[in-house]
């Protein structure tokens, strides 16, 4: 009789899979989740299609990789399934009539939305064409990238000038970009699983010299992207050889640089030769790192499980341990750009998701009597907001009641609510909210 298969990678307890489907879902929606979102799919063009691409392999992996769009999709399409799946973070890329490259990040599901102007861009390909040793595609997105934030909250000026951004905006810009990742906990952590370096440097802004004056300068964010390299800084490069032999012989390409000590009587004549097997100490200079580079971290080798014979074999040695040394070891870690490259200037913050009221523009000032204007203008849209949904609310109980008693529902209805009062009828359109941008 034929055995019965069973999965390995979805059944709880089997190898690969999860010992309890509960509590993996439970785990995996505490952290953050985030979906990139071309707003007009294919018309927004290749470059920046392939943009969205590169921004969801940076966000890995806890964003939709495999998001498919339609032309046909509107924003109410993705905040309405935002919840269900738990996505915390919506990243919209959209190109305007004029063909400027937006980019809207929205918390979900009240916001607020922090809007921004792509005034340049690098692909990833075009940074890995620039490099003459690119790396990527390995282990690295498997875990959240480490995030980096520079300058985000602008010094005090010396001489009392004012600045564009508000000191409350900046927290708040601060606060966003730091929830796009799962907080790390030094203590928790391994370093083994930081791979990966996301950093965003804000340009400062340059205060005016008169005390009264505003300043002009924008609310500008670099974006770049990096995989963290690390290896021994103690040790040469044919030592360095040596050791990673077992790890080239299982890659062909890398099997020309095993050194070959075929000839040689001694290891040792390989190392202090430089002729010795085409390498060795050439200078002084080939094992040197800079000192800015190099890091102590617990040495993993150190840590090994032993049987309790070898445990007991090291005691009657005289008591020497088996791991011998303090397990500190020193590494020299390098950062390798991955891509891709942004450069970010903020335009508009707002309320809500993609549709509230503005908080700061870079290119309107409003002054103090507009702003209490504007205040009662949205606070009558809210008063008009919750009447609507009070009706709604009657609308639906009294369809209730009238399928308890068997009366009809009156014409023009949909499900109890008015078909012009229905809020599942209003469509977003993405135009015409960047239309104001």
């Amino acid at each position: 009789m034929a055995r019965r298969r069973h999965k390995k990678r979805t059944q709880p307890g089997a190898h690969g899979g999860s010992s309890n489907g509960n509590l993996a879902n439970s785990s995996a929606s505490r952290g953050p989740k985030s979906m990139v979102i071309r707003v007009g799919a294919s018309d927004i063009g290749s470059s920046v299609s392939q943009l969205v691409k590169d921004v969801r392999s940076m966000m890995e992996p806890g964003t939709a990789s495999r998001l498919k769009e339609r032309k046909s999709n509107r924003l109410r399409d993705y905040t309405t399934m935002a919840g269900p799946l738990g996505v915390s973070h919506l990243l919209l890329f959209s190109r305007s009539s004029t063909g400027n490259t937006n980019l809207r990040l929205a918390l979900t599901p009240r916001g607020p939305t922090l809007h921004f102007r792509v005034e340049k861009y690098a692909l990833c390909k075009d940074v890995r064409k620039a490099m003459r040793h690119p790396k990527g595609g390995g282990k690295e997105y498997l875990s959240p990238p480490l995030l980096v934030m520079n300058n985000f909250i602008s010094p005090e000026a010396d001489n009392g000038s004012k600045v564009s951004v508000p000191r409350q905006l900046e927290t708040l810009s601060t606060t966003i970009f730091q929830s796009l990742f799962p907080p790390i906990s030094p203590q928790s952590t391994a370093l083994s699983s930081i791979r990966r370096v996301l950093l965003l440097n804000r340009e400062l802004p340059k205060p005016q010299a008169t005390g009264d004056s505003i300043d002009v300068s924008p609310y500008v964010i670099n974006l770049r992207h990096y995989a963290i390299t690390s290896k021994p800084s103690s040790l040469s490069t044919g030592v360095r050889r040596i050791n990673a032999a077992e790890k080239m012989l299982k890659d062909r390409a890398s099997r020309k640089r095993i050194p070959n000590l075929g000839k040689l009587e001694d290891v040792a004549d390989y190392i202090l030769d430089p002729s010795a097997a085409g390498g060795g100490f050439t200078s002084g200079s080939e094992s040197e790192i800079e000192t800015d580079a190099e890091v102590e971290v617990m040495d993993v080798d150190h840590k090994k499980v032993v049987s309790r014979k070898q445990a007991n074999t090291g005691r009657r040695n005289g008591g020497e341990s088996l791991n011998r040394g303090t397990g500190i070891q020193k590494r020299a870690v390098r950062l390798v750009e991955l891509g891709p490259r942004m450069t970010l200037r903020m335009t508009k913050v707002e309320e809500g998701v993609c549709g509230g009221k503005v908080m700061w523009h870079e290119y309107l000032n409003k002054s103090e009597d507009e702003i209490r204007e504007m205040e009662k203008v949205w606070e009558t849209r809210e008063r008009e907001k919750a009447e609507r949904k009070r009706v709604q609310k009657e609308n639906v109980q009294r369809k209730r009641e009238a399928r308890g008693t068997g009366e009809e529902l009156p014409a023009g209805t949909q499900d109890g609510v008015p078909a012009h009062d229905s809020d599942d009828n209003h469509e977003w359109d993405s135009e015409a909210l960047e239309a104001d941008e």
